[in-house]
């Protein structure tokens, strides 16, 4: 006899309908399963059998072939075995087909008989909605029913073949406590950054426009600080943009909040030993990278200059197009990559900065630090600024600057004026619409001009300038209905200048 099952596996972070077609016929016994599995999805046929016998259901003693439709589609992990399971108990006769009629199923069986959680729990319920009824694990309700439709939870597999015979009634869910409200991570409070006026302005252009930002500095003077305040500067994300996220979380397996969905900009802090994979995505089972898990957030990168080289240039493409496409030989993904970067820099190796009888690297050591940021990449960064030691006066006796509270008041403002123009920040204002907004005349296009004629701004620097100068006019005048004056040019220039370490290794 025949069963067809519907499921889904993932490919990158987007879930590919499969249907698990499982024949029981004569023959000698055996479980063979055919459609390119691969071997955690393989190993299945050892965890159903155990799983059944655990139950107290009989496995057939005869031939059992399953079929992963489409075939050409490599299937991964143990998200199938649930679908397997009940594959085989219609094909045997244990459970009536219509008793599963317009049902998909999706989880791992423990060899007890538990059915477990898998990662990606909503792009994979995403490709299973021509079915009315999901059954997943416990506790994957409310990721699985995001995108609309019924999703039943069964906690062993026994209980699910009770649930299909009319034995008992479907397991009911268990209230998850706080899963009305999400929590809110809001990160370091802006008021403990004592002094650094130059510094705490960047920061809040960056949030308010969507800029990237670099900042270079000796160690301790605050770099990670202030990168740690941002995403509580930045408004919650917008309901598209919430679910796009969380599939791209629920992907990776990262755990999500009680309610199922992702609605603050996440925060992501690779360490400088991170392999290109891990950042870029794409390893042997296809997970999102560190740039995609940013997606929509802030991606900060400390320590700028000790990461590799390769995997710091790999960012440009990312950059530019808020995507990543991974090539491998059996497939091609491409992830979300749409993220707010925020880079911290030494001013060499040993933090000193070079300052005579206090530095300890030489000349060679500098210069081949130096030449791991690459010119491409640092155009692509809007703001780059020093970050000094904050002075004695403001660290033992000076008042506490502003809040997060504030500063996101008028971060919000400025990104609302974005939102009147079509876009979610001032960044991604084409350079069509930079003309309409952010139009260039008298004095500001002077600026502009001595700027490209001394080699110090770039055609990819000039759009970028512009759009931080549209986004400085809109902190000073929360309407957005404000020309783009001298003094916005001036200080988007001004924060857009080469690092010390630069500048000392260019002369």
């Amino acid at each position: 006899m025949l069963a067809i099952i519907p499921s889904a596996t993932l490919l990158g972070v987007e879930g590919q309908p499969v249907l698990v077609e499982v024949h029981v016929g004569n023959g000698l016994p055996g479980f063979s399963m055919v459609g390119l599995p691969d071997a955690a999805c393989r190993e299945s046929r050892d965890r159903v059998k155990a799983a059944m016998q655990s139950v107290g259901i009989t496995f057939p003693n005869r031939k059992v072939t399953v079929n992963l439709a489409p075939s050409a589609v490599r299937k991964h992990g143990a998200g199938l075995d649930l679908a397997i399971a009940v594959g085989v108990l219609v094909a045997t006769g244990d459970v009536v087909a219509d008793a599963v009629a317009g049902m998909a199923f999706l989880g791992e069986l423990g060899l007890d008989g538990s059915v477990r959680r898998v990662p990606g729990i909503v792009p994979l319920a995403a490709a299973m909605r021509s079915s009315p009824v999901v059954v997943v694990p416990p506790g994957c309700g409310p990721e699985a029913s995001l995108l609309g439709g019924e999703a039943r939870e069964v906690g062993d597999l026994g209980a699910l073949v009770r649930a299909l015979t009319g034995e008992a009634p479907w397991p009911v869910a268990e209230a998850v406590a706080g899963a009305v409200a999400a929590p809110r991570r809001r990160g370091r409070d802006l008021a403990e950054v004592r002094g650094q006026p130059v510094a705490r302005l960047a920061l809040e252009v960056a949030a308010a426009g969507g800029h990237r930002l670099l900042l270079a500095g000796p160690p301790g003077a605050g770099k990670t600080m202030l990168a740690e305040c941002l995403p509580g500067l930045l408004p919650d994300l917008a309901p598209d943009d919430a679910l796009e996220v969380t599939s791209v979380h629920s992907a990776a397996g990262i755990r999500l909040p009680p309610d199922g969905l992702v609605r603050r900009p996440p925060y992501r802090a690779p360490h400088q030993t991170a392999s290109a994979a891990s950042v870029l995505g794409g390893s042997s089972s296809l997970r999102p990278g560190e740039i995609s898990l940013a997606h929509c957030g802030v991606l900060f990168v400390d320590e700028l200059g000790e990461f590799p080289v390769h995997v710091l240039d790999a960012l440009r493409q990312p950059l530019e197009e808020g995507r990543i496409r991974v090539a491998r030989a059996k497939a091609v993904v491409e992830y979300p990559a749409r993220f707010l970067l925020v880079a911290a820099l030494n001013p060499c190796p040993c933090g000193r900065g070079g300052r005579p009888g206090v530095c300890t690297c030489s000349d060679a050591a500098r210069l081949r630090y130096a030449r791991r940021l690459s010119g491409p990449l640092l155009d692509r960064i809007d703001l780059r600024v020093d970050v000094p030691r904050p002075d004695i006066g403001h660290l033992l006796s000076g008042p506490p600057g502003e809040s997060t509270a504030e500063v996101a008041a008028r971060v919000g403002a400025a990104r609302a004026c974005a939102a009147v123009r079509g876009v979610r920040c001032n960044a991604e204002l084409s350079v069509r619409a930079l003309d309409e907004v952010a139009p260039v005349h008298g004095s500001a296009a002077v600026l502009f001009e001595d700027a490209l004629r001394a080699g110090s701004l770039s055609a990819r620097g000039l759009h970028r300038v512009r759009r931080v100068a549209r986004t400085l006019a809109d902190l000073r005048d929360p309407s957005g209905a404000g020309p783009v004056g001298e003094e916005d040019v001036c200080l988007a220039l001004q924060l857009r200048s080469e690092p010390d370490l630069l500048r000392l290794e260019a002369a």
